[in-house]
């Protein structure tokens, strides 16, 4: 928190700095932000593949594997459908593009307006890699998932001769944790770079404009992890503030650097000293990169009425209630599997406005405040995530309730290692 406050600091006296040294110290504070974020997606591969085989062959339960599949599978879809009728209800509420004359120019947008999410075909091939390595490299989390899988069942089959590969896995599992604690050491100064240039790039005079559009959005967020989540963890009979002790740290680093993946380390250890099995925690938060997007489907929602309000505005065309609900369901369909296209948000919105013969100049005003709204719907993202490996666990009856109240039952204990 002290190093998102100096970075809100930091950023806001770049905006007064003459040309050249604002330059000099935006190249430095990205190289800062850049370093961070290269080290934490530098070890998601191996975490991911390490934990999955470990956790699935380690308990030699191959039936557990599709039902917890199943359950979270389940999970996601009624979350992400509450999210959008959240996101719906809010924006038609508030009207934050009532009213707003379409001014952006279509041609911001770059290569994102020529880009498509993937069919339903392409998804699904997409999860089977022809090479983990190449998965690896593009850290493409659903491929390395489903390789895991298959090898942790091969691992498990192959008996006493699997027993190498497991424990190798078991130590690379331990390692790779070690390493996160290393570099969690060094996210002030990266969480401080991020938040810095980011508000030296935008500065404070672009929310004028847009302002009720981020505002709109945040309180959709606020009610949607207060109602849905809160819900959810009552249901489920999980520790309120074990699990937002235990949750805040990821929260907050995916807020500030805008990014899922450098939660990712962090989520996965601090889910499993919450009392999530190994091999739950490690299948669910990944697949949920995919599948379980909360806070980006909620702002579809709102992004896509944002510019429909501003196109009637502008044209006088009205976008009636079941246009909008037409526009969610073609939303809920391509915003699943798009976690491996770049601005995956941006070009699913573009798909859909294309699609309903809305205007893409109301994208590209969007894009002038992108970078404040990434912020939250990525933290909605990583909570969510957490929250839906907990909950699979509860289902499968393997939620450790004493571990969790002794890691973060006391809020000192949060901070222990």
């Amino acid at each position: 928190m002290l190093g998102l406050v100096a970075g809100c600091v930091i950023g806001w006296w770049m905006l007064r700095l003459p040309p050249e040294p604002k330059a000099s110290w935006d190249n430095w504070l990205t190289l800062a932000r850049d370093i961070f974020l290269h080290l934490i997606k530098a070890m998601i591969a191996p975490l991911v593949f390490a934990s999955i085989v470990q956790g699935i062959a380690g308990t030699g339960d191959l039936r557990k594997v599709g039902r917890v599949g199943a359950k979270a599978m389940i999970y996601f879809e009624l979350v992400t459908t509450a999210a959008l009728a959240i996101g719906l209800l809010v924006v038609n509420v508030v009207g934050p593009g009532v009213g707003v004359k379409l001014a952006g120019n279509a041609a911001a947008l770059g290569g994102a307006a020529a880009a498509r999410p993937p069919t339903l075909f392409e998804t699904i091939l997409h999860v089977f890699p022809t090479s983990l390595f190449d998965a690896m490299a593009r850290n493409d989390v659903l491929p390395i998932v489903a390789f895991a899988v298959i090898f942790a069942v091969a691992v498990s089959a192959a008996g006493e001769a699997g027993k190498p590969v497991l424990d190798f896995c078991a130590s690379l599992t331990q390692v790779m944790f070690k390493f996160a604690g290393i570099i969690m050491r060094f996210a002030p100064v990266g969480v401080g770079a991020a938040i810095a240039v980011t508000v030296g790039h935008q500065g404070l005079g672009v929310l004028l404009s847009l302002g009720k559009l981020v505002l709109t959005l945040y309180l959709a967020l606020a009610i949607f992890v207060v109602f849905v989540f809160g819900a959810v963890i009552w249901i489920a009979r999980l520790p309120l503030m074990a699990f937002v002790r235990a949750v805040r740290e990821p929260f907050a680093l995916a807020f500030a650097t805008a990014n899922s993946e450098a939660a990712l380390p962090d989520a996965f250890a601090r889910m499993e000293r919450l009392g999530v099995p190994r091999g739950i925690v490690g299948f669910v938060l990944p697949a949920g990169y995919a599948f379980n997007l909360d806070g980006s489907t909620l702002h579809l929602a709102v992004a896509s009425v944002f510019v429909a309000q501003a196109a009637e505005a502008t044209t006088g065309v009205h976008f009636g209630l079941g246009q909008q609900l037409t526009m969610m369901v073609t939303l809920m369909l391509t915003s699943k599997g798009v976690a491996a296209v770049p601005r995956a948000s941006l070009v699913v919105l573009i798909a859909a406005l294309q699609s309903f013969g809305l205007p893409l100049e109301g994208a590209a005003m969007i894009l002038g405040v992108d970078a404040l709204l990434d912020m939250a719907r990525t933290s909605v993202n990583v909570m969510g995530n957490c929250l839906a490996s907990a909950v699979v666990a509860r289902w499968e009856g393997e939620f450790d309730d004493a571990k969790a109240a002794a890691s973060f039952g006391r809020p000192e204990a949060a901070g222990e290692d």
